[in-house]
């Protein structure tokens, strides 16, 4: 199990942030190996990624702005990503250089059209089965950096996985979203893909993803309150059927009962009820 630090944005900087991850997932009884990576010192190693992509001529420069897009068209699903139109991409060189005076560019990756087979990517995921995404309907050309140089997650993370010898990517499935611009992406770029598993969320009970800007319980406040990890760990693994009510366990205590198989027949969202509550705060 490797730890990355994607702190790509600058504005996430943030040492003592980082610092907090880790003591939570300490406490929770997770460990690592190798030290933690930091994206935001690795610039060097997503240029030479997107020189090769420039070289191929598989990218362009993208002045659209964020509202711009918006107005375009909407999300074409739960997460929020934009299909982009294709606008800027046949810009002539003239065009880029005078738009260019003006603000800097992102950088795209052109995608195959809807009809080439080259841009339909296939799929199994360990949790959510055999999956089919045809990238020019589900995202359009996607970025690879943004116009303040900042590289964009997809790359970051499909040149972090391929370096660091990642076999097996396991998150939310938030993320799923994501597999089949990253599987193209790597493969682009010479490498062989993961496999991936998307687990299911736990969510507010209005369905939507916890987060910190809307206040939502945290594993600091939990630990503040004085719950044991224990209990915290046990709670989560009956809400995927790994433990009887009340059990506390920690995650090395649930390996003998894991299986692919069982959480594939668990993977709605778990939903923070009262209940779910209060089994932490017996």
């Amino acid at each position: 199990m490797l730890l990355r630090i994607e702190d790509l944005d600058p504005r996430a900087h943030n040492r003592e942030h980082v610092q907090a991850l880790m003591d939570d997932l300490v406490w929770l009884g997770l460990d690592w190996d190798e030290e933690p990576v930091f994206q935001g010192g690795r610039a060097q190693l997503y240029e030479q990624a997107l020189r090769k992509l420039e070289e191929d001529g598989l990218t362009y420069p993208c002045f659209c702005t964020r509202s711009q897009l918006h107005a375009a068209t909407a999300p074409h699903a739960s997460d929020g990503t934009y299909l982009y139109p294709g606008t800027c991409r046949g810009l002539t060189a003239s065009e880029v250089a005078a738009r260019a005076e003006r603000r800097p560019p992102a950088t795209r990756l052109a995608v195959p059209a809807r009809d080439d087979p080259a841009g339909t990517v296939r799929f199994h995921d360990l949790v959510f089965g055999p999956k089919e995404e045809v990238l020019a309907q589900a995202c359009g050309d996607f970025l690879v950096r943004r116009s303040d140089g900042v590289f964009a997650y997809q790359l970051a993370v499909v040149v972090d996985d391929a370096l660091m010898g990642v076999t097996q990517v396991v998150r939310g499935r938030d993320l799923l979203g994501s597999v089949a611009r990253q599987i193209y992406l790597t493969r682009l770029l010479g490498h062989r893909p993961p496999t991936y598993a998307h687990v299911p969320l736990l969510v507010a009970p209005d369905g939507r993803r916890l987060s910190k800007r809307e206040r939502d319980l945290t594993i600091k406040a939990l630990r503040d309150a004085g719950v044991p990890a224990r209990r915290v760990v046990g709670v989560l693994a009956q809400a995927v059927g790994m433990a009887e009510p009340g059990e506390e366990l920690l995650p090395a205590d649930l390996l003998p009962r894991f299986s692919w198989e069982h959480l594939a027949s668990h993977r709605d969202d778990v939903v923070m009820t009262q209940g779910f509550l209060s089994g932490l705060v017996l």
